[in-house]
C-alpha cells in the first residue's frame, strides 16, 4: 500500500526524564507495522499540530513532574487548555486516547495526564480507547504493555467509525455531529496494580497506573518469538560457563539423594536464569531502530575537563565548611554543608527554595567505561555526531545537551548518566552485540516479558547501572553510538536549602544522608550514590575543615556547580500570624530549620507583630546519634519561635515509657500526629493553619497521609470519602503540601 494512503493518527508527548518520549517515539515506529502513518509531535512544537483542526485520532503520552507538575516541554499546552475562555465544544471534534506515566510513591499520582483528561472531556473531545495510568512504583510495564498491545486495534476502529461518518455525511445523511468514538462499554478501573489478583494477568486498561515511563517499553508491542538455547531438561548456565567470573552469586543449595549423588539446585542471579524461565519462550521487544552515525577525530591535545555543558548559566561556589552530624552505628552518614554566594548576588533564595548541584561521573567509573568500550586510547577524540540517513526512527534528533566536537572523556565526564538502570530497549539492542549465546539469551530474558520478575529483581530494584551490566556480560561489545542512542542525560541532583538568608548573609547550607548501595548480584562491591558520594570525597578526610578558615583563600576550598530551583509553593505562610505544622523527620528537617531561622529574624525585627504556633514534628532512629539540628532546634523553642517540638526515635523506644503511663513512646512521625490529633485537626479546619511535609515518598509520606485521614476522620466524625475530601481541599489551597523523594 502506498505511504500516502495509509491511515494517520497523531502521538503527542510530554516528558521530563525522556521515558514517555520514548514510548511515544516507539508507537510512531511501530505504527507502519500495522498499516498505519503517525505524526509524532512534542506537545511544546505549536507549529507542527493544531488539534483545533485535527479530524485524525490523537494519542497522548505524558508524565508528571515535581509536585504533580507538568513537564517543562507540556507547561504552555496545560496552561492553553486551562483556559476558561475555551468553549465546552471547543474540541468537539476530537478523538482521543491517553497514557499518563506516573509513581504512586509520590502525591498527585499522574496529575498531569489526569488534568490534561479532565480538561479535553470538558472542551468536548471524545476518548476512544481507555486512558491507562502507568506506576513506575511497581514497574510501568505492568500497564503500559498491555495498553499498547490494545492501542492498534482502538485506532483502527476509531478511523473506521470517522471514516463511516464521513461516508454518511457525503451520502447526505442528517447526522451532521462528530461521530460517537466514545467508549461507555470499556470500564476504566478494570486494574487495580495493588490487587495481587491482577499482577499475572494485567488487563489493558487501567485506573490506578502512572509514572515515569522508561525506554524500554517504548517498542515491547512488537514481539518475536525466542526457544530457550538449551532444551528442557538440559543444564542451566552456571556463572563459570558465562565467562562472568568476578560476579558473585548466591551459593546454591546442595542435596543428596538416595542413590548418594549430590543434587544441587541453582539458585537464579543477574546472569543466571532457572526454570521455568531458562526453559520458555520467550516474547521480546521489537528491535530499536539504530539513528545516529558517530565518529571520532584526532586531538592534538589532552582535554581538561572543567565543568558540566551548562557551566556558563550555573553559579560556582566554593564549600566553606562541612560538619558530619552523625555517629555511632546503626545510622546513615548525615553531612551538612556550607557554600559561600558571596560572589553571586543574582544568587537570592528563599526558605522552601532548593538547588541543583551538578556533579561529574565519578573518574574511576569513566576510566572503566571507556576501557570496557574499548576506547581508553580515544579519550581525548572529539566525537562527530549526526543523524543516520537511513533510519526508520520517527522523530529523531540529535540530543541537545552533548556539545558538538566533545571529547570522548567528556561525554562520559558530563553528558551521560553512567549510572542509570538500564532499561528494556537498552537490553534489547545490546543482544545484537553479544557473542557468547548463553548470555545472548540471559539478555533476552530480562528484556522480556517472561523476564520481568528477573529484571525487576537484578536490574531496576538494586539499581544495576549500565556499567555493572556491562561488566557482567563480558561478550558483549556495543558501539559508542548505541550508548549515546539509549543512556539519559547525566541530571544534577537537587537540594532542599537548610538555611535562611536573613540569619546566614551569603551562605547557603544543605543536608544529605550519603547514599548507599549493598552488594548484590552483578554489583560484587557496594557503592556510595554518584552525587552524595562525590560531596563526600570532596570533604573527606576532614569534614569539619579545622585548618581552613572562612579568612582562608577560597582557591584552597572545593568548588561545585550549581542552579538555582526556586519554590512557588513551599514557602512558610505569606502572613505571619498564620500557624503552621512542619513534619520533617531525617534529612527531611532541612527546608525547616530555614523556616524557623527566618522566622527567629523577624521575630527579633518585629518584636510586637502577632506570629502564629509553630509546630515540628521530627523523628529519628537514636537521640544520641542521629538527632540532627538538635541544639538549634531546642534554642527555637526555648526563645519561642518554635511553639512545639515532636520528637520520636524508633530504636530508642524501649528505653524511655510515655510520662505517667506505661505504654512505649511513639516511634514515627504519624504517632506523634495521632496524640496531637486536635490540635492539629484544630489549626488545619478551622485555623487556616498550613502543613510541610518533608522527606521519603515510600513510606512516610503515605504514612502521614493516612494519618491526617484518620484525624480527620475522628475528629469531624466523617467517613473516610469525606476526610479524603477535605485534605484534596487542603492541597488545593495550597495549605498540604510536601517536598518528598523516593
Amino acid at each position: 500500500m502506498p505511504s500516502e494512503l495509509k491511515p494517520r493518527f497523531v502521538v503527542l508527548y510530554g516528558s521530563q526524564k525522556g521515558q514517555a518520549q520514548s514510548i511515544a517515539e516507539g508507537i510512531a515506529e511501530e505504527a507502519e507495522e500495522h498499516g498505519l502513518i503517525a505524526d509524532l509531535s512534542c506537545l511544546d512544537q505549536n507549529d507542527k499540530y493544531n488539534l483545533v483542526k485535527e479530524n485524525a485520532p490523537v494519542v497522548f503520552v505524558v508524565s508528571t513532574t515535581g509536585d504533580g507538575d507538568p513537564p517543562d516541554n507540556a507547561v504552555q499546552f496545560v496552561k492553553q487548555i486551562k483556559k476558561k475562555t475555551l468553549s465546552s465544544d471547543h474540541y468537539k471534534h476530537l478523538c482521543y486516547a491517553l497514557l499518563a506515566l506516573g509513581d504512586t510513591n509520590y502525591a498527585n499520582f499522574c496529575n498531569c495526564g489526569k488534568t490534561i483528561e479532565r480538561r479535553l472531556k470538558e472542551l468536548g473531545a471524545k476518548q476512544f480507547y481507555a486512558s491507562g495510568y502507568a506506576d513506575d512504583g511497581v514497574g510501568l510495564e505492568l500497564v503500559v504493555d498491555p495498553w499498547l498491545n490494545g492501542l492498534w486495534k482502538a485506532i483502527k476502529d476509531a478511523l473506521s467509525k470517522m471514516a463511516s461518518a464521513n461516508l454518511k455525511g457525503d451520502m447526505g445523511d442528517s447526522a451532521k455531529e462528530s461521530p460517537d468514538l466514545s467508549v461507555p462499554d470499556v470500564k476504566l478501573n478494570l486494574l487495580s496494580i495493588s490487587d495481587p489478583r491482577h499482577i499475572d494477568s494485567v488487563r489493558p486498561f487501567g485506573d490506578d497506573v502512572s509514572s515515569v515511563p522508561s525506554a524500554a517499553v517504548s517498542s515491547a508491542s512488537t514481539i518475536s518469538n525466542v526457544r530457550p538455547v538449551s532444551p528442557a531438561g538440559s543444564s542451566v548456565l552456571t556463572p563459570e560457563a558465562s565467562g562472568a567470573t568476578s560476579v558473585s552469586t548466591s551459593v546454591p543449595e546442595t542435596q543428596t539423594e538416595a542413590a548418594g549423588i549430590p543434587h544441587v539446585t541453582l539458585t537464579a542471579s543477574l546472569i543466571c536464569s532457572v526454570p521455568p524461565l531458562s526453559e520458555s519462550s520467550l516474547n521480546i521487544p521489537a528491535l530499536p531502530p539504530a539513528y545516529l552515525d558517530v565518529s571520532l577525530q584526532d586531538a592534538d591535545t589532552e582535554e581538561q575537563i572543567i565543568g558540566p555543558v551548562e557551566k556558563e548559566r550555573l553559579y560556582q561556589v566554593p564549600l566553606t565548611k562541612a560538619v558530619q552530624l552523625t555517629s555511632g552505628d546503626g545510622v546513615k552518614t548525615a553531612l551538612l554543608l556550607e557554600l559561600d554566594i558571596s560572589a553571586h548576588t543574582a544568587m537570592v533564595y528563599q526558605p522552601g527554595d532548593s538547588f541543583d548541584v551538578f556533579c561529574p561521573n565519578r573518574a574511576i567509573e569513566v576510566d572503566c567505561m571507556l576501557h570496557r568500550l574499548g576506547l581508553q586510547n580515544q579519550r581525548n577524540h572529539h566525537i562527530s555526531i549526526a543523524l543516520r540517513k537511513d533510519t526508520k526512527k520517527k522523530g529523531a534528533q540529535v540530543s541537545s545537551y552533548i556539545p558538538q566536537n566533545a571529547s570522548v572523556l567528556f561525554l562520559f565526564t558530563w553528558c551521560l548518566e553512567i549510572r542509570s538502570v538500564p532499561k528494556k530497549a537498552f537490553l534489547r539492542a545490546l543482544v545484537e552485540y553479544t557473542v557468547d549465546h548463553m548470555q545472548r539469551r540471559r539478555l533476552q530474558e530480562l528484556c522480556s516479558k517472561q523476564g520481568s520478575t528477573d529484571y525487576n529483581r537484578f536490574v531496576r530494584d538494586p539499581s544495576l547501572s549500565v556499567l555493572e551490566l556491562l561488566e557482567a556480560f563480558p561478550s558483549c561489545s556495543p558501539p559508542l553510538s548505541l550508548l549515546i542512542e539509549h543512556l539519559p542525560r547525566l541530571q544534577p541532583r537537587p537540594y532542599s536549602a537548610a538555611s535562611s538568608i536573613l540569619k546566614h548573609p551569603s551562605k547557603l547550607h544543605f543536608v544529605f544522608n550519603v547514599v548507599e548501595f549493598p552488594a548484590c548480584s552483578g554489583r560484587p562491591v557496594g557503592r556510595r550514590g554518584l552525587c552524595t558520594g562525590w560531596l563526600f570525597d570532596l570533604i573527606n578526610p576532614d569534614p569539619v575543615f579545622p585548618g581552613k578558615s572562612e579568612s582562608s583563600s577560597s582557591l584552597l576550598l572545593p568548588k561545585i556547580h550549581v542552579g538555582l530551583r526556586p519554590s512557588c509553593s513551599f514557602r512558610p505562610p505569606s502572613d505571619p500570624s498564620v500557624p503552621f505544622i512542619m513534619v520533617g523527620p531525617g534529612t527531611g528537617v532541612a527546608p525547616f530549620v530555614g523556616f524557623l531561622q527566618q522566622r527567629e529574624e523577624e521575630r527579633n525585627k518585629n518584636p510586637g507583630a502577632t506570629f502564629g504556633d509553630t509546630w515540628l514534628f521530627f523523628g529519628c532512629r537514636y537521640r544520641d546519634r542521629d538527632y540532627l539540628f538538635r541544639e538549634e532546634l531546642e534554642g527555637f523553642l526555648s526563645n519561642g519561635t518554635l511553639s512545639h517540638l515532636e520528637v520520636c526515635f524508633s530504636r530508642d523506644h524501649n528505653k524511655d515509657k510515655v510520662a505517667s503511663t506505661s505504654l512505649d513512646p511513639p516511634r514515627y512521625v504519624q504517632h506523634n500526629l495521632l496524640f496531637n490529633s486536635r490540635h492539629i485537626s484544630d489549626i488545619l479546619l478551622k485555623q487556616n493553619g498550613h502543613l510541610y511535609v518533608c522527606g521519603d515518598a515510600k513510606n512516610m509520606a503515605k504514612d502521614v497521609n493516612e494519618t491526617l485521614m484518620e484525624i480527620i476522620k475522628t475528629e469531624l466524625q466523617v467517613d473516610q470519602l469525606e476526610a479524603m475530601k477535605r485534605l484534596a481541599v487542603l492541597r488545593e489551597e495550597k495549605r498540604y503540601l510536601q517536598d518528598i523523594w523516593g
